[in-house]
């Protein structure tokens, strides 16, 4: 067993890019593995339900081939966790061709490869939830139904450390994880290497966002973790940028609902006691991560279905009359709409506006009341079929565009369109119709690992 690894986090997701001369500086430094992270939720459940990556295959591809090429050189493993950015199979499958061409084109076919799945079947989830080991998690989710199950066009599940660890010790070159906790594939170096989990799952936690930690802080540059017995440390690979006690601390906050409790599949991270501490000038060393295995093992399952079609539309306003009243100018031109579209059940659309501005951010929660001199206007209608959406969108254009408001001196148009066309049909709407925790017997059952043959 190793006393200290190091890892290096090239980018915060794949495809994102990072400079070359960062990375080849972190090779310098000889890791232990090249660890990237390729998940996210951020931008909702569309990724997800239509089976489409985050980002392009052109930049995936870019980000790949010098993280391969270098670590095939190095004879370290090279691990992606979420790959293709929600990690269903359609995902992990993109990603896996992309691969596939590095491999070929470099010469690099003798790579041992491990894909770890993370598709749960749907029977596997309706028996659990028939037995009550199905909760949703938080208060805002919908309730679970066997039709809302029948409806959802495939569910992931986010795995932990163990498969991962599996894969490891198979001798793998290269792992393709499926949904995986974003930590998961770091914590997984060090529990290999028989190093602390808690120190692993921490480490995790600050480089899967690479050097957003960093001063200044972006996704798009390489970082090198260095994991030992006692704590461990960060380091940024760029001159630009320095870590700070403050900066690494305030990221361990990131994307949590308590300030130092952190759950993951089967753990409980708990930080409350860390401390973190400028080593040189660049780096921090954090130590008093401790972690606690939680019973039952739960994994968090996410799965999205298709809800309804939407067209929206991008516009600006500069009449400081029609400002101060934009919200009743709104609710007067969907009442319009409405009024004109009376054959049509109301539940059939929705219109929303958002007013970018006034409180097109915070909403109702905006404490400041101060109006600009000119308003950005997103409005988008969410209906049945992307036919309806388009229609009641069009109308909703139209009305707000020649709607008549008090002191109005001109009878020209109200809205200024930076895009033509103006409305803009998206297509389908997504929501998370699983977003539950479910219990296991095993951290593995659900993951199962393919070892294909190049």
């Amino acid at each position: 067993m190793k006393k200290e690894i190091k890892i290096l986090a090239p980018c915060g997701i794949l495809g994102y890019g990072y400079p070359k001369s960062s990375f080849l500086k972190g090779m310098s430094y000889k890791p232990d593995a090249i660890v990237v992270d390729a998940g996210s939720t951020d931008a909702g459940p569309h990724k997800l339900g239509a089976g489409v990556a985050i980002v392009s295959e052109k930049a995936c591809k870019k980000d790949l081939e010098i993280m391969i090429t270098e670590g095939a050189k190095a004879g370290i493993p090279v691990i992606i966790g979420s790959a293709g950015g929600s990690g269903g199979r359609v995902h992990v499958e993109w990603t896996w061709n992309i691969i596939k061409e590095i491999l070929k084109e470099q010469a690099l076919q003798s790579q041992k490869v491990a894909i770890i799945w993370a598709d749960i079947p749907k029977e596997v989830v309706k028996e659990k939830l028939h037995n009550g080991k199905v909760q949703p998690l938080g208060l805002s989710v919908k309730e679970l139904t066997e039709e809302r199950l029948k409806l959802t066009n495939g569910i992931v599940a986010q795995m932990g450390h163990e498969p991962i660890v599996n894969a490891l010790e198979s001798g793998a070159d290269i792992i393709i994880c499926g949904r995986a906790y974003d930590p998961s594939p770091f914590a997984a170096v060090a529990v290999y290497h028989g190093l602390p989990l808690s120190y692993g799952y921490h480490a995790g936690k600050i480089l899967e966002c690479a050097a957003l930690c960093a001063v200044p802080g972006t996704t798009k540059d390489c970082m090198l973790g260095t994991i030992t017995e006692e704590g461990f440390m960060i380091t940024p690979l760029s001159d630009e940028r320095i870590c700070t006690p403050l900066s690494v601390a305030a990221h361990t906050f990131y994307e949590k609902d308590h300030p130092y409790i952190l759950h993951g599949p089967g753990v409980t991270l708990n930080l409350k006691d860390c401390e973190f501490k400028q080593v040189d000038e660049k780096s921090v060393f954090v130590t008093g991560s401790r972690i606690e295995q939680s019973n039952p093992y739960c994994i968090k399952l996410e799965g999205a279905m298709k809800v309804a079609y939407r067209t929206f539309v991008v516009a600006g306003v500069r009449d400081s009359l029609m400002i101060s009243q934009l919200e009743e100018i709104e609710r007067l031109a969907e009442e319009q709409v409405r009024t004109y579209y009376s054959d049509i059940p109301e539940e059939d659309y929705t219109i929303h506006f958002i007013n970018y501005g006034i409180n097109g951010v915070m909403g109702e929660l905006e404490p400041s009341k101060e109006l600009p001199h000119e308003v950005g206007i997103v409005f988008e209608v969410i209906a049945k079929s992307q036919e309806l959406a388009d229609s009641v969108c069009g109308s909703l254009r139209s009305s707000l565009l020649h709607y008549g408001y008090i002191g109005r001196k001109s009878t020209a148009g109200n809205l200024a369109f930076p895009f033509a066309p103006s409305d803009i049909s998206f297509g389908a709407v997504y929501e998370f119709s699983v977003y539950h925790l479910m219990e296991v017997e095993d951290s593995c059952q659900m993951f199962p690992i393919e070892y294909p043959d190049m």
